[in-house]
Parts: structure tokens; C-alpha cells; sequence
């Protein structure tokens, strides 16, 4: 391992503190603004599990990008959950030093049987997508048979597992589910989760993107200030991209991720591991660069931190302080490839 821990800066000044490693590029849902299924359908040819990373392959990683800087990690998708025994993988990413924050981002369907694993593996934190209350609103964005019952109950063992925060993330698309804001602040509230509204990205090229259906997260707070009056309040670390509100009678708070309306890529951290071992450095890139033939080739530790201080070093990416309705048809990797 590397002696001395370092850490790196781009071209603008950013420094790598986080990393999300999407360990499938499977899911169960077919979620109309991440999978469509009329993309990703039966005759989709989805990896070879020989192409993935394996956990050792992602811990080795891990345990170079934490001499690099990085102290958060989170485990995405695809579906993390669809991972067999990812429970091993969360105790093996936990125990790597350095790392004091390991979150997973999921879709909750498979969280009654996994959340208590994944608690006493050494998982801290979990976010779960939910885009509606409503069942049929819920059944058409995420396009699946399974009841939204099915994502409470999962949230619901992710609270009995012990979990101490928990959070659900809601992307808002206009004319489609922006009417149940209030009703998704009121269940958070109720429920003691954190509800975080994302404005609608055009991340990948195939979720049918356009600007007239975002709705911009100054106007999701003024909706529910004007029902549950809000205060600011300060990141709780650089390069948090959630704009954080609390309930000003105490009941808890709110966050919006602002990607469309206001940019927040001079402050970004993160860098993206896809299923197959290419590291990107923005969530809108076109391409990866690839760390798994360097695993598979014998490089050692060293070989590995210098190639990762080398991609990061040069990254100049600030695609969302450039976006328009004309960057729509840019090529981008898909969502599901690398996480969100």
C-alpha cells in the first residue's frame, strides 16, 4: 500500500473526497428517467458477470482512492441489492482506513431481507428512491408491478435494522408527480426520513429529457414553505450537493439537488466507478477510463495510485454550468451504468 496518504486536485481546484462504485448495471425497476424499458428490455444484453469487478477488485480500489482523499463511499446501481452477498462487500469496503462515511443508494424493494445484514456489516446509511406516494404515479415512473407498499416496507427495515439516517431521494418531473411534493414532505416528516428533491437531469441520452419538465428546486421549496415553513441551513460538508431547509417547528428538514437550476460543479468531489472497473469523473461523461485491465494486468498499489492521481489531476468537467436543451443530444454514459 501507499505509504503516505495524499490528496489530489483538477484543474479547477476541486479535491477528491468521494466515490460512488455502481456494482451492477442490473435493476428490477425499469424507472422511465434512468432505465426506460423500451430501451432496457427483454432483449438487452446486460454484463457478463465475468466483467465485473469483483469485491476484492472494488476494495483494492477503495483502499487506493482513501490514500488519494477519499472518505466517503457510496454502493450504487443499477440495483445494489440484486449483488449477490453484498453484505460482504459493505463489511470488506467498511474496514478500509480512511473511509468514515459507506452509504448505498437503492431502489428499497429487497430491503426487508437485507437490511438487517447489511447494518452488521458496517453499512451507515441508506438512501432509498422513491418518486410518489401514490401507487399508480409510483408503478408508472418506476414502471414496475410491485406496489409502492413494497419501497415503504422496505424503508420500514431499514428503520427497525437501526440505521440512524435514512433518506429518500425524489426525482420531480413536471406534469407527472410535482403534485405530491407536500404529500412526500408530510410522510417524511411523519416518518422521521429526510426527503430530497432532485431536479430532473438529463443524465444518459436515453430518459427523453427537456427543460420544460424541470421543475426547479427554488420552486419546490417555495411550495413547501408555503405549507411547512422552512429555514436554511448550512452544508454539513464541503461538496455536499443537497441544499439543505429544517422545519422551523423542529420536525426535522428537507434538501433539493439543484443540478439544472444551479450548478454545483466548481464545488464537486466525485468521482464514478462503473460495474466494470472505468472511472469517471462526472456524472454527464461520455467515457470512463479503464482501471480493471490494470487490476487484471499484476499492477501493483503504486501503479494503480498514480493512474488514478493522473485522471483526476486533469479532470476539467463542469457539464451541468453548460447545459441547454442543445446539450441533450450530447453523448453521455446512461445512469444505470455508473450510478447516479
Amino acid at each position: 500500500m501507499i505509504a503516505e496518504r495524499t490528496g489530489v486536485t483538477d484543474t479547477r481546484g476541486r479535491h477528491l473526497r468521494d466515490l460512488r462504485i455502481s456494482v451492477t448495471d442490473r435493476c428490477n425497476f425499469r424507472c422511465t428517467y434512468c432505465m426506460p424499458r423500451e430501451v432496457f428490455g427483454p432483449d438487452f444484453t446486460f454484463l457478463d458477470r465475468s466483467q465485473l469487478l469483483s469485491f476484492e477488485e472494488i476494495t483494492r480500489i477503495v483502499r487506493v482512492a482513501a490514500d488519494l482523499g477519499v472518505h466517503k463511499v457510496r454502493l450504487t446501481g443499477g440495483e445494489p441489492l440484486l449483488r449477490r452477498d453484498i453484505d460482504t462487500l459493505v463489511a470488506s469496503v467498511a474496514a478500509v482506513d480512511g473511509i468514515e462515511d459507506l452509504a448505498l443508494t437503492t431502489n428499497g424493494s429487497l430491503l426487508p431481507g437485507l437490511a438487517d445484514r447489511l447494518r452488521a456489516a458496517g453499512l451507515r446509511r441508506v438512501t432509498v428512491s422513491l418518486d410518489s406516494l401514490d401507487d399508480a404515479t409510483f408503478r408508472a415512473m418506476s414502471d414496475t408491478a410491485l406496489p409502492v407498499q413494497r419501497v415503504l416496507d422496505g424503508i420500514a427495515a431499514a428503520r427497525d435494522a437501526g440505521f440512524p439516517t435514512i433518506k429518500v431521494n425524489c426525482v420531480v418531473r413536471a406534469g407527472t408527480n410535482d403534485d405530491g411534493i407536500v404529500d412526500m414532505v408530510r410522510w417524511g416528516r411523519e416518518q422521521g426520513v429526510t426527503v430530497r428533491f432532485i431536479e430532473f437531469m438529463d443524465v444518459g441520452t436515453t430518459n427523453g429529457w427537456t427543460l420544460a419538465e424541470v421543475v426547479p428546486a427554488a420552486e419546490v421549496v417555495r411550495r413547501i414553505d408555503a405549507v411547512f415553513p422552512l429555514e436554511p441551513v448550512d452544508p454539513s460538508s464541503a461538496g455536499e450537493v443537497a441544499e439543505r431547509w429544517r422545519f422551523r417547528d423542529g420536525a426535522g428538514e428537507v434538501g433539493v439537488i439543484s443540478s439544472v437550476s444551479k450548478p454545483f460543479c466548481a464545488t464537486c468531489t466525485r468521482a464514478r466507478l462503473s460495474a466494470v472497473g472505468e472511472l469517471y469523473t462526472c456524472l454527464f461523461a461520455a467515457a470512463g477510463n479503464d482501471l480493471r485491465a490494470l487490476l487484471r494486468s499484476g499492477a501493483d498499489d503504486a501503479s494503480l495510485h498514480a493512474r488514478m492521481r493522473a485522471i483526476w489531476r486533469v479532470r476539467d468537467d463542469a457539464y451541468s454550468e453548460a447545459r441547454s436543451d442543445a446539450t441533450a443530444g450530447l453523448p453521455r454514459v446512461e445512469m444505470s451504468y455508473i450510478g447516479g
